[in-house]
């Protein structure tokens, strides 16, 4: 039986909500075959042009990441369109609001893999420089230089330009939130999960390799941990994220997997996250997604342009401001604690996307590529967890100081955390994401300010 909005129980699997097909449905509460149509092709579009632009991009030798590229021309495109032809912005909206629904709807999971395989990345840093660093990202104890810093100089730095440039703040546009999940779904995953775990167990190379046949088991433990996370009271979820949630399960599936066939969990998560595209495993699947979800954060941007246009002062002045504090007060924490210099630059840029922080440790020599990628996960995973409950301590109540200061702060992690909840923000951290990154990078490329950071941590 459907029920409405407010209380409904059942929902289905992809948004309902698409121009042309709202809400259409058969009497089980399935998606009518229009709908799962829709969704195929707009979601398809996307992850077509993802591809052909990172093809284009590495044919090119380009290193700025191809998705952010794609993210601003679709919603230059959008306001192109909205200025000469509104009716056709709106429409072009419409048509790809089911894969944006659907994106939005499994969002954090694909920020999940770097989180899975976080053991793999972080167990040859010798314990005391790990406990340097810790003490660098965990803001209760690094007032000066960790996460809670960034978030409060980027939220109130927002706050304060609004209030000098005398802009009035008006309600964001409504934005639609994705279906929950349902029971089928619940048990129709868990079906996945114990049958293919079996068969991994029987015949580990079924699918041709141990990754391949790992995939589906994982994926499934992957996605069962998220959607019992979500189902986690609303207290409990302040502290214990789904992400979280959807991270451990992901653990315990390969810590088990590891243990019952004595190949050992390292191996498993070596398999969840090969990076090697002929031999995918499920992180890989998920992490394929990510271009996409950057390129359908311009139609967020686009539905929220009056408040962007309005409020375009605050958010530059923010990412500028919060960028500088970041790169600088880790390297100051760094010298101060006696971190090792290599270490504190592989760690500068711990509140950038991890693509553009890795070029940014590339200008500095002897620099921990993957100490880099791991400090940007665990700062993600701070920021993913407590970002919404410190936020409301903080008195950061409105969707722009919140969502500049958790992408400013916890980049895509936090963006995944807080727009789950509250999809009015997403905007705002979309392009919060993308600028601290683009200014993160042209700011390392300058000589001096290189220079100043290497004379600050040595």
């Amino acid at each position: 039986m459907h029920m409405d909005d407010d209380g409904a129980k059942s929902q289905s699997l992809i948004p309902p909500r698409s121009a042309g097909a709202e809400g259409v449905r058969t009497a089980v509460g399935f998606p009518h075959v229009v709908g799962i149509l829709h969704l195929v092709v707009s979601l398809g579009i996307i992850l077509a042009a993802d591809k052909l632009l990172e093809q284009a991009f590495a044919a090119a030798a380009i290193k700025f990441p191809s998705a952010l590229f794609g993210m601003f021309c679709v919603f230059s495109v959008l306001m192109f369109l909205d200025y000469v032809a509104s009716s056709a912005a709106m429409g072009l909206t419409g048509f790809f609001e089911p894969a944006t629904l659907f994106i939005q709807r499994w969002l954090p999971l694909f920020y999940v893999p770097a989180l899975v395989v976080l053991p793999l990345a972080v167990r040859d840093i010798p314990a005391a420089s790990g406990l340097k660093i810790c003490f660098i990202l965990v803001s209760v104890f690094s007032p000066v230089g960790g996460w809670l810093a960034s978030l409060s100089v980027a939220g109130y730095t927002a706050i304060t330009v609004r209030r000098v440039m005398k802009t009035e703040m008006i309600p964001a546009e409504p934005m639609t939130k994705p279906s929950p999940f349902t029971s089928v779904e619940l048990w129709v995953w868990t079906a996945i999960f114990i049958s293919t775990f079996i068969l991994a167990f029987i015949w580990p190379t079924a699918l041709g390799t141990s990754a391949r046949t790992c995939l589906p088991f994982l994926l499934a433990a992957t996605v069962l941990g998220y959607m019992v996370g979500s189902w986690l009271p609303s207290n409990v979820k302040k502290v214990f994220h789904p992400i979280i949630c959807c991270a451990f399960a992901a653990d315990l599936a390969a810590l088990a997997y590891g243990y019952f066939s004595r190949s050992g969990m390292d191996a498993v998560l070596a398999d969840y996250l090969t990076k090697v595209s002929s031999n995918p495993g499920a992180g890989d699947l998920l992490m394929g997604f990510l271009g996409s979800v950057i390129i359908s954060f311009a139609f967020s941007m686009f539905k929220q342009r009056k408040l962007v246009k309005r409020h375009a002062a605050e958010i530059f002045s923010t990412v500028i401001i919060s960028t500088i504090f970041s790169l600088y007060s880790t390297a100051i924490v760094g010298r101060i604690i006696g971190l090792e210099p290599t270490l504190t630059i592989s760690i500068l840029p711990r509140c950038i996307t991890v693509a553009l922080a890795l070029s940014i440790v590339s200008l500095f020599e002897g620099a921990n590529s993957s100490l880099t990628a791991a400090v940007v996960v665990l700062t993600g995973l701070v920021g993913a967890n407590f970002v919404q409950a410190v936020m409301d301590k903080l008195r950061l109540h409105d969707p722009i100081a919140r969502g500049i200061a958790t992408a400013s702060s916890a980049h895509g992690l936090g963006t995944a955390a807080l727009s789950a909840k509250e999809p009015e923000a997403l905007p705002f951290c979309a392009i919060a994401y993308a600028l601290t990154g683009i200014f993160g990078s042209l700011l390392c490329s300058i000589p001096v300010v290189r220079q100043s950071l290497l004379f600050i941590v040595k």
